[in-house]
């Protein structure tokens, strides 16, 4: 029996949905977020509008019940068009929901994703440190010490997505949390002792907010602590697994806007009284993309 790769009929019409939303939407206006580096909140709310949001997560925490597919097909169709959209939807579902889904308890779940799947707000994941990346186990230097009932966090964070918006609710982070022992921890934005710097000054992706995250002692209850203490590091490694598969869609995004976009200027501009795209030399050129 060979194995199907077409999408099913409702996958295509979502498909539809979502394109003609970046379309209509976020492609007439990405060349002046982009340009003044502003977060397009009011366009991110009308993604969680839209129900983007809640692709992958059941109706009870208010999610449409859809499947990782389905997500990735969104994620590039906005991609096409505006690649700081969709790390915006990548980041806030992949790294800010997911985790919780996937590891929270059903009291955290029941907190926290409802507003996040609506998009009324989104959620980052601070992983990445100055010493290290995906290399967390070594790299990272940000412990949380007990005391009494609350953790205790000291550390930094950087190149962290969607944490210093105006909807941002909450970053969860990895910290040592004992000798050989990481766990992840939910922490609200607010909370005292949390500093937020301003925007990085970036090459792309200018509307995505992307920042540096400072913890001095920052105090949560350990009820933060997510899912299981001492799993940390077992969980991050299975939030990137999936969140590369979904930043691969990005860039199959981005290549899909690059060839329509060197399509419609190949049939628009005329050279020896004709489109430059009847030349075979150009013609070949966007097969081979």
């Amino acid at each position: 029996m060979s194995l199907s790769f077409a999408l099913s009929p409702e996958q295509e019409e979502f498909r539809k949905v979502v394109k003609d939303f970046a379309d209509r939407v976020v492609a007439p206006a990405a060349d002046e977020f982009n340009a003044s580096k502003t977060f397009p909140v009011d366009i991110v709310r009308q993604m969680g509008e839209l129900g983007l949001f809640g692709i992958p997560f059941e109706e009870r925490y208010g999610g449409m019940g859809g499947d990782f597919l389905t997500l990735c097909l969104a994620i590039e169709e906005l991609g096409r068009v505006d690649q700081s959209i969709g790390i915006t939807l990548e980041a806030g579902v992949g790294l800010g929901a997911v985790p919780i889904h996937e590891f929270g308890t059903e009291e955290q779940k029941e907190r926290w994703l409802p507003e996040l799947c609506s998009g009324e707000r989104i959620a980052g994941f601070g992983l990445t440190e100055p010493g290290g990346g995906s290399d967390n186990w070594g790299g990272t230097r940000t412990r949380a010490v007990e005391d009494g009932d609350d953790w205790v966090i000291n550390g930094g964070k950087v190149f962290i997505t969607n944490v210093g918006t105006e909807i941002t609710s909450l970053v969860t982070i990895t910290a040592w949390t004992g000798d050989n022992e990481m766990s992840a921890i939910i922490v609200p934005i607010d909370t005292p002792g949390l500093e937020i710097a301003p925007p990085y000054r970036k090459v792309g992706w200018h509307a995505s907010d992307t920042r540096e995250l400072s913890f001095n002692d920052v105090r949560v209850p350990k009820e933060n602590t997510l899912g299981e203490r001492g799993a940390g590091f077992r969980q991050f490694l299975h939030t990137l697994d999936d969140g590369r598969i979904a930043i691969s869609a990005l860039a199959v995004g981005l290549i899909q806007g690059c060839v329509d976009e060197c399509v419609r200027y190949a049939n628009e501009r005329e050279a020896f009284g004709q489109p430059i795209g009847k030349q075979q030399a150009i013609a070949f050129k966007i097969a081979d993309l």
